[in-house]
């Protein structure tokens, strides 16, 4: 497996004006990760295919490749209906091939809202279907640019993992697959060790990401923690610092055949450049050592 890093570790300081997606590429090269993805967190301006070719020049300069490139969607809620989030899905896979990226995670959806086509009364059963059809639709275009695409266990509704493996099966395309993040299954309070077993097959493209947990059952601890949607509360955590068992999940995947890029994924409230480089210490150890 090799190492790279998404862009998103780096909100905090893309976020107050501290680094630009330029500063991310050479500070991802010095700290000696082999791969960038970007993520959509900056927005790539009124000319997104000309910003992402002078991305992937500037990647190609230093030595990165570039992974993956990680988008919002939404096929459930967007207001003009889901053939329209198709469309702007496909225009956001030009930008990916446009940056060299052999893959794009897209999502499928934040959730069923009351007046969303498949009603108040869906489950996700009741709109898989539609999801499954919609990303049918972008991984055959995508296929056409060479790019593989793929789904995130995030957003609470379409994040277990039993929920994943029926969603890429009903895609049914060799095109398709799951980005695992392997911390993100805590937001719905499912064992790492057991979601990763589960979606291990579909996997295309891996997150290495950890958190600290508190029980739902003790006081708010305070700034810097998240819900999970079972009441137990989450805060990022350096790779390595928190309860997720990284190393086991990196074997799953591992022993399932994948030997793919695993992107450190930091969410966690220490300066990012910090807790990005002792993540990359600790994963390379994980990764020499299975």
């Amino acid at each position: 497996m090799k190492i790279s890093v998404s862009t998103y570790s780096f909100a905090a300081l893309t976020k107050d004006g501290t680094m630009t997606l330029s500063d991310c590429i050479k500070s991802a090269k010095k700290m000696g990760f082999e791969g960038i993805e970007f993520a959509d967190h900056v927005p790539f301006g009124n000319d997104p295919i000309a910003y992402a070719t002078q991305l992937k020049k500037e990647c190609t300069e230093v030595g990165l490749e570039v992974v993956n490139y990680t988008v919002h969607a939404d096929f459930l809620n967007n207001a003009e209906g889901p053939e329209s989030e198709v469309e702007r899905v496909k225009k956001l896979v030009d930008v990916a091939a446009a940056l060299g990226a052999k893959g794009m995670r897209h999502d499928a959806t934040w959730g069923i809202k009351k007046d969303c086509r498949v009603g108040r009364w869906g489950t996700f059963d009741t709109a898989v279907r539609t999801l499954a059809d919609c990303c049918r639709l972008v991984t055959e275009y995508a296929a056409t640019k060479g790019i593989r695409t793929m789904v995130e266990n995030h957003g609470y509704f379409a994040q277990d993992s039993d929920r994943m493996e029926k969603l890429v099966a009903t895609v049914a395309h060799d095109n398709f697959g799951i980005l695992c993040d392997m911390g993100n299954f805590l937001c719905v309070d499912e064992d790492p060790i057991l979601a990763v077993s589960r979606i291990a097959p579909y996997t295309v493209h891996a997150h290495a990401k950890d958190f600290h947990v508190k029980n739902g059952s003790q006081p708010h601890p305070g700034q810097g923690f998240f819900g999970t949607r079972g009441g137990n509360h989450l805060r990022g955590a350096i790779v390595g610092h928190g309860v997720v068992p990284v190393q086991q999940c990196l074997r799953i995947l591992k022993n399932a055949g994948y030997d793919g890029y695993v992107s450190i994924e930091f969410e966690g409230i220490e300066n990012p450049l910090i807790g990005i480089s002792y993540g990359l210490e600790n994963l390379r150890r994980y990764i020499e050592t299975m």
